[in-house]
């Protein structure tokens, strides 16, 4: 399903600003926002989008997803690069909006100003 849900998008680069975007759920899309190709790790009742490659293609590391992911009891155990794109998991395991509770616990670390 390539359904357009709100997404917490966590850029590699701490200059880059954290957006709470919009945006398609299709590999494509998501690829496009990783930059290249996707890999997904489920945690509860949210999921984290990465470029599978990122280590491989020495992506920059993402201390910023690494700390919120940690923060929830999710260590992978190696640095985590690119771009994150975080959505939400519904009942049924399929996409759905980002959960309030990582936008709060975002703002909270990292003091992003809610989307307009």
């Amino acid at each position: 399903m390539n359904a357009t849900l709100t997404a917490l998008i966590i850029p590699a680069k701490v200059s880059d600003p954290v957006r709470i975007e919009a945006l398609g759920t299709g590999l494509e899309a998501l690829g496009y926002w990783v930059a290249g190709a996707v890999e997904s790790i489920t945690r509860g009742d949210w999921e984290v989008y990465l470029n599978a490659e990122g280590t491989l293609i020495d992506l920059p590391a993402n201390l910023r997803a690494a700390q919120l992911m940690h923060v929830y009891g999710l260590d992978l155990g190696g640095v985590t690069r690119g771009t994150a794109v975080f959505l939400g998991r519904d009942a049924h395991g399929g996409k759905s909006e980002v959960p309030e509770h990582l936008i709060r616990r975002t703002e909270e670390l990292f003091g992003v100003p809610r989307a307009a």
